[in-house]
């Protein structure tokens, strides 16, 4: 058996570099996009889809390197794309501009600016450190954590019973979370009617 005859019947053939159509292609280069108008046979396998395929982007290629300058540069060899024809959908819809909240709504008719804060960390004199003003080990659960607290005498005159301090620094933070919430519903409710 002869290897040259071996290796040219296991290697694929080349296509063709030129595409001849009836009806021609149509480009959009700018979008790289190559409109085919001529009809499929009826009975396509594929086959013939493949084909038709390749000489599409064969055709996209040719135009291509035919029309669009090219330059050389360090990074590579680039091909200078002409503006885009055919305007492309968008995949998702134009975002909506955010409702204005009522704080922004009353802010603005006030005119109060926003002012930068300072920082989230304070320093804890006791453990000489900086810790942050509230949330995990934060400055406002100082008294959670406290083996000693002195309960208001008054308070407990009026009521008869003294209040637990570290129950109610803790009752407090969950009342302003849940009142938190409740106004941004509201303000999340009151933009949902505006833009419907």
């Amino acid at each position: 058996m002869d290897v040259d005859s071996n290796e040219a019947g296991t290697a694929k053939q080349r296509m063709p570099v030129t595409v001849n159509k009836p009806i021609p292609y149509t480009f959009d280069l700018g979008n790289l996009l190559c409109n085919d108008a001529n009809p499929l046979p009826e009975s396509h396998d594929e086959d013939t889809l493949r084909a038709a395929a390749r000489d599409c982007a064969q055709g996209l290629l040719n135009q291509l390197l035919s029309t669009c300058p090219i330059t050389s540069t360090p990074e590579g060899v680039l091909l200078q794309l002409p503006t885009a024809t055919t305007p492309l959908p968008r995949e998702k819809f134009v975002p909506q501009p955010k409702a204005p909240t009522k704080w922004e709504l009353f802010a603005k008719k006030k005119g109060i600016k926003d002012k930068k804060r300072d920082t989230k960390m304070v320093y804890d004199e006791a453990s000489g450190e900086w810790v942050p003003k509230w949330g995990y080990k934060g400055k406002n659960k100082d008294l959670d954590d406290q083996w000693l607290v002195e309960v208001d005498a008054n308070k407990e005159a009026a009521t008869g019973e003294a209040d637990n301090p570290r129950s109610v620094g803790r009752k407090e933070r969950i009342e302003r979370v849940k009142r938190n919430e409740r106004k941004q519903r509201a303000n999340e409710a009151r933009a949902r009617k505006k833009g419907a």
